[in-house]
């Protein structure tokens, strides 16, 4: 649905009608203010925070499962499940011990060995994970509530490896559940979170149902993103999938539901003039916009296709049909970092600035062997994001002379077919779009979307010496001085091989009724500390 699309449909049915209806029986005052209605972000299609990167999987997992550690608004890692730790002078060996009273949503106690299970399930596929999988001399449980980690050298990013808030993070799962190979899904959620998933009522594309855990037991020190405690004011969360736009606006001004995740810039001024609701920017770290390119297959397995894309491409025409005309929402990005952060890099950035020179990209995508083949984009078109991103780049790439085989799609269906390396005529895909949250991007750290180690590499599989270089000598660097230099050489690095094509930096809005409480700015909903009065 286009931006005309909705406006006009929001004005026939006077900005308020619900169509499609949500409609459910009449229930006690007090029972509905305990249970809060919620609008994310795309639909639950599958729910493997380990196997997958989606952030609605994530977003979900972190309230049913728990991490060791969780990272802070001042992104800082905190201790969560785990009690204390020790770490030897050569930085080699760490040990840790969990808090006593920990337990799954089954009644089991959570011990080292679920720990150990998930831990090795988890740094099979996470990039940070791999690091330290790499340095790895052994993983072993010492008692119920004692873990120990040996490496063959220092890992001095352990904490923030195990706290980081972007997926896949380092959640705790029975071992059972752990024990599933790393490359297919779980389907068992149990957690020790402090909300329970009712699978029962799970219906994908529709609802998704979380239960509040009467056993979690929370830290005693203030919430603050994934870290502190997380207190459950609210028995029960219910989210209700809306792929329209129109549809949730006219959910939200109603009262049928209770917080939208991510408004269209459009509907904010309708929004905003409901005196019941409140709106803001859900993140001030922001997203940068991505268009992911397929490196194994033709045309993008070629360096001048992809910088004939960088070439062409405009961010304005992008982050307008994502926004809106409102410029304080967005801003050119000629890197990959998170503006206005200690590492912001425009070095090699050139190529993303000034007039877009069409002629000089069609001269080198020919240049790159293109000959007409297939192009197949597959655009999710339930996320308005992805869907406004995907309708830029099919413009772009005709106007280029590419043969652009649109795949109209789901979330879902994109997060599980993108990680398929088959050809693209074979169900593969040559790119597709999506967003990292700024909280991801301010180091390469927690940024998989960044690293360029071929068959390791995020989806698209980069493969980039240069830029891995970069990473390698960011986490060397001794100073914030060397760190600075260590990023402008990788900015460079990945703008030179093209590791993805940035789209542009932006804002989104977050929506909610008043008599909701506790909504806190950041990279994803959280839901502990939130309340709702009748």
């Amino acid at each position: 649905m286009d931006r005309r699309t909705v406006l006009k449909g929001l004005a026939g049915a006077g900005g308020l009608a619900l169509t499609g209806g949500l409609s459910a029986p009449a229930i006690a005052q007090g029972a509905a203010a305990r249970t809060l209605r919620f609008v994310p972000q795309a639909n639950l299609a599958n729910f493997d925070p380990i196997w997958g990167t989606q952030y609605v999987v994530r977003n979900a997992a972190a309230m049913v499962w728990d991490t060791l550690y969780g990272i802070d608004s001042s992104l800082k890692p905190q201790r969560q499940m785990v009690e204390s730790e020790e770490v030897t002078d050569d930085g080699t060996t760490w040990t840790f011990k969990l808090r006593s009273g920990l337990k799954f949503h089954d009644g089991e106690p959570v011990l080292s060995k679920d720990v150990v299970a998930s831990l090795t399930r988890w740094s099979a596929r996470d990039p940070m994970g791999l690091m330290i999988k790499a340095l790895q001399q052994e993983l072993t449980a010492v008692d119920d509530r004692t873990f120990k980690w040996v490496l063959k050298q220092p890992f001095p990013k352990m904490l923030y490896a195990l706290a980081k808030n972007n997926s896949p993070c380092g959640f705790i799962m029975p071992e059972r559940i752990a024990q599933t190979d790393p490359f297919k899904q779980i389907t068992d959620y149990v957690g020790s979170g402090p909300m329970k998933f009712v699978k029962g009522e799970w219906v994908p594309g529709a609802k998704a149902v979380f239960e509040k855990f009467a056993d979690y037991v929370p830290r005693q020190e203030k919430a603050s993103w994934l870290a502190g405690g997380k207190q459950m004011q609210l028995d029960r969360i219910e989210w209700i999938v809306m792929p329209d736009p129109a549809t949730a606006a006219a959910a939200l001004q109603n009262g049928e539901v209770d917080w939208w995740e991510n408004p269209i810039a459009d509907l904010v001024p309708v929004l905003k003039k409901n005196k019941n609701i409140s709106v803001d920017i859900g993140d001030p770290l922001g997203n940068i916009g991505s268009f992911r390119m397929n490196h194994l297959f033709a045309p993008f397995n070629d360096v001048r296709a992809r910088r004939a894309v960088l070439m062409a491409l405009s961010q304005e025409d992008y982050m307008r049909a994502i926004v809106g005309d409102d410029t304080a929402l967005w801003k050119p990005l000629p890197g990959f970092f998170t503006p206005e952060t200690p590492l912001y890099s425009e070095v090699g950035g050139e190529i993303l600035k000034g007039k877009r020179d069409f002629d000089a990209a069609k001269k080198l995508l020919a240049e790159s062997g293109y000959s007409g083949q297939p192009v197949t984009c597959i655009v999710a078109q339930d996320q308005p994001i992805t869907k406004a991103m995907g309708d830029v780049t099919a413009d772009l790439l005709k106007k280029l002379g590419m043969n652009v085989d649109f795949v109209a799609t789901d979330w879902g269906t994109v997060g599980s077919r993108r990680a398929q390396k088959t050809a693209p005529g074979q169900g593969g895909w040559n790119m597709f779009h999506t967003w990292h949250a700024g909280a991801d991007c301010i180091n390469p750290a927690p940024y998989t979307a960044i690293r360029a180690n071929g068959d390791k590499a995020w989806f698209g599989w980069p493969n980039s010496p240069g830029t891995e270089k970069e990473v390698a000598s960011w986490f060397e660097a001794k100073s914030l001085d060397e760190e600075k230099a260590a990023i402008g050489r990788l900015n460079k690095a990945a703008l030179d091989d093209v590791v993805y094509a940035p789209t542009g930096f932006f804002l989104s809005y977050t929506a909610w009724r008043k008599n909701v409480s506790g909504v806190t700015k950041g990279p994803l909903p959280f839901f502990w500390g939130v309340s709702k009065s009748a």
